[in-house]
């Protein structure tokens, strides 16, 4: 019987996380997912990508990383959720305005989660910085416990089910098609940027308008 041909390493960026990977297998794509999604800037996402190329070329079961990087992103976010209930106001109105987060913009962007909380949380891992965040905001802007619990599991499932095939699918030619992607992440975050200062700059010509119109 011919022997079995080794897998080709990852290529790029991806390959500096195989160490890590080959080492601590599923517990490392768990630890890094769970602090990726709770406010701690760690390549869980990357990490998920090099689990999922692993599977493509054997070396790991796919259902196995599907499973452990769900429970771990979906554990993530509810304890970021816990943080931002149980300490965030207190944080944003003692030194909120430290970094021009006045109470009454802090009401403001309540005001803006209860209407639109869903969909954030549902899509915010896609956006690097929303994803480390989002389930903060939700539990400092209080959201709905059962609300944000729904949001973030299937928001968990629509990202992990997305980038593990795609790592799966591309095997070790998964490093040209993350950078690809990667590089929408960044335009749709300063897409974001500029929407919210666009409509920051609209309701502080308008408070003018208000007052006068009161007076």
């Amino acid at each position: 019987m011919a022997p079995a041909t080794a897998p080709s390493p990852l290529p790029g960026p991806l390959a500096d996380l195989a160490p890590l990977l080959d080492a601590g297998g599923y517990l490392a794509v768990g630890v890094l997912v769970v602090l990726d999604n709770c406010g701690i800037p760690v390549p869980g996402q990357t990490i998920l990508v090099v689990a999922a190329a692993y599977a493509g070329t054997g070396r790991t079961d796919l259902a196995g990383v599907v499973a452990v990087a769900v429970a771990a992103a979906v554990a993530g976010d509810c304890l970021g959720y816990l943080i931002g209930r149980s300490g965030g106001r207190a944080f944003v109105h003692r030194w909120g305005r430290y970094v021009l987060l006045t109470p009454e913009r802090f009401r403001r962007g309540e005001e803006f989660f209860a209407r639109r909380g869903d969909l954030v949380v549902l899509l915010a891992r896609f956006v690097d910085v929303l994803r480390q965040t989002n389930g903060i905001i939700a539990g400092t802007a209080g959201m709905p416990w059962w609300r944000f619990l729904l949001c973030n599991t299937l928001g968990a499932i629509l990202w992990v089910g997305v980038w593990a095939a795609l790592g799966y699918a591309a095997g070790t030619r998964i490093g040209a098609l993350y950078a690809w992607l990667t590089r929408f992440q960044l335009y749709a975050l300063i897409a974001v940027a500029l929407l919210a200062a666009v409509l920051t700059a609209r309701h502080i010509r308008r408070r003018p308008r208000r007052r006068d119109a009161g007076s």
